[in-house]
C-alpha cells in the first residue's frame, strides 16, 4: 500500500506504514491535508512538505525505507518518554500502567511542555521539583513545607463552597508555582482511555512539570471530586519528591502498601491536629469530617487507620458500608462539556492562559493557535468563547 506524492506532473510511491507512522506521531495528524491523504491515497509535495515542517519532520525521511523510518520514530518516542518513568507509581494498588495505553497523552503534554517554554521567556527554574526528595522528621513536617511553598492554606479549602470549588482552588495554588495540571477529557485528547485503570500522571520538566488527573470510575466507590482532590495532592507530592511517573491509588485497600507520599497527601487534606481534636469513629463522623476537609469519607477512614484512631477491623467495616452506600446510589450520565471548556480543562488553565498571551503578542497565528494549543478541537473565531471560559 502506498500513498502517491504528486510533483511536476509526476506520481511517486512512498510506503502508506511510513508515512502514517512518521505523521501519527506529530502534531500534524490532526491536519486535514494529513486526513485527505490517507483517505485519497495521494498528496501534492508542497502539502506534504507543509506538513513534515509542521511535524518536525525530515521531508527524505517520507522517502526512506520503513526499518529505517521505524528506527527514528523509536529513537524520537524514546526521547519523548524521558519524562515519565515506565515504572507506574502504586498505592495500594496492583495495576499497572503500558505506557502505550497513554502514550499519546504523554507526547502531547511533553509537546505542550516545549510549545511554553518556547513562547514564554518569564519561566524561571521550578523550585517545587525535589523540594521534599530529602525527607524531614515526619511526613506531617513535609506536609506543613510544601503546603508553605505552595501558599496553601488548609483554612482555605475547608472554606469552600463545596468540594468542586475546593478542586479549583487547589489546581489554582498548584499552577501558581509553575505546575501544569491537565484533566481528562473524552474526546479533546489525542487518545482515548480505554479500560486504562490509573489514576494519573507526572511528568517531567526543570521548568513547568505537568500533572495529568485521569478520569472515570477507578473501582474504589468514591465520589469522584473528592478522589480527583487527593490525587491532585499525592501526586503534588510527588513531583516535590522528584518522581515522575503513572499513578495508580486505591482508596479503600487497607493494605501496608502505603508509602510516605500518601502519608504527606493525607496531611496536607486531614491535618493530625483536626483528626485528633475530632478522633471521628462512626460512619457520620467520618463524613462530617469529609465534608469539612472535601475529601471522600473513604479518604478520612484511611486517615484515621494510618494515625490509629480505629482498628483495621473497624475500618473495613466501615470502607464496606461505605462501598455499599456509594454503589446503590443512582448512577448519573455526564453532560458532554462545550468546547472551550473542554480545551480549557485538558490543557490546564496556566498553559492556557500563558499561550493566549503568546498569541496576544503575536508570537503565533490564531490558526496556528488552534492547531498547537487546542489540537483543531476550536476555530479561530471560538478563542474568544476560550478567553471567557478562563474568567
Amino acid at each position: 500500500m502506498t500513498i502517491l506524492v504528486e510533483l511536476d506532473g509526476g506520481r511517486f510511491p512512498i510506503e502508506r506504514s511510513a508515512f502514517s507512522a512518521l505523521l501519527d506521531n506529530s502534531v500534524a495528524s490532526t491536519y486535514v491535508d494529513y486526513q485527505r491523504a490517507i483517505e485519497c491515497g495521494s498528496i501534492p509535495f508542497a502539502k506534504l512538505e507543509y506538513l513534515a515542517h509542521r511535524g518536525e519532520i525530515p521531508v527524505a525521511l517520507f522517502f526512506a525505507p520503513l526499518p529505517l523510518v521505524q528506527a527514528q520514530v523509536d529513537a524520537k518516542t524514546e526521547k519523548l518518554l524521558s519524562g515519565v518513568s515506565k515504572t507506574t507509581f502504586s498505592v495500594n494498588s496492583r495495576e499497572r500502567v503500558e505506557l502505550r495505553d497513554i502514550e499519546l497523552i504523554v507526547k502531547d503534554l511533553i509537546r505542550k511542555q516545549e510549545l511554553l517554554k518556547r513562547y514564554d521567556s518569564s519561566l524561571k527554574k521550578n523550585e517545587i521539583i525535589g523540594l521534599l526528595r530529602k525527607s524531614g522528621p515526619s511526613a506531617g513536617a513535609d506536609a506543613a513545607r510544601l503546603s508553605s511553598a505552595l501558599q496553601l492554606s488548609h483554612a482555605d479549602v475547608s472554606a469552600a463552597r463545596n468540594k468542586g470549588a475546593a478542586l479549583e482552588h487547589l489546581i489554582s495554588r498548584v499552577e501558581a508555582n509553575q505546575i501544569l495540571v491537565s484533566r481528562s477529557v473524552q474526546n479533546y485528547m489525542p487518545q482515548r482511555l480505554h479500560h486504562v485503570e490509573f489514576s494519573g500522571m507526572t511528568i517531567k520538566d526543570t521548568k513547568v512539570p505537568y500533572i495529568f488527573l485521569a478520569g472515570g470510575d477507578h473501582g474504589d466507590a468514591q465520589e469522584p471530586t473528592g478522589r480527583t482532590i487527593f490525587t491532585l495532592m499525592l501526586m503534588t507530592v510527588l513531583v516535590a519528591r522528584g518522581i515522575f511517573a503513572p499513578v495508580t491509588w486505591d482508596g479503600q485497600s487497607t493494605g501496608s502498601q502505603v508509602g510516605r507520599e500518601y502519608d504527606i497527601a493525607g496531611a496536607m487534606l486531614m491535618p493530625t491536629e483536626l483528626l485528633n481534636a475530632r478522633r471521628p469513629s462512626t460512619l457520620e463522623e467520618m463524613r462530617e469530617v469529609a465534608d469539612y476537609c472535601k475529601v471522600t469519607p473513604s479518604a478520612v477512614v484511611m486517615r484515621a487507620l494510618r494515625l490509629k484512631l480505629i482498628g483495621q477491623r473497624d475500618a473495613g467495616a466501615l470502607l464496606a458500608q461505605l462501598r455499599r452506600d456509594y454503589e446503590s446510589q443512582p448512577k448519573t450520565t455526564a453532560r458532554n462539556p462545550r468546547p472551550e471548556n473542554a480545551v480549557r480543562k485538558y490543557n490546564g488553565a496556566e498553559f492556557t492562559r500563558r499561550m493566549l498571551a503568546a498569541l496576544d503578542a503575536n508570537a503565533l497565528s490564531p490558526r496556528e493557535f488552534c492547531r498547537s494549543v487546542c489540537l483543531n478541537k476550536l476555530s479561530p473565531d471560538q478563542i474568544s468563547d476560550l478567553r471567557k471560559a478562563l474568567r
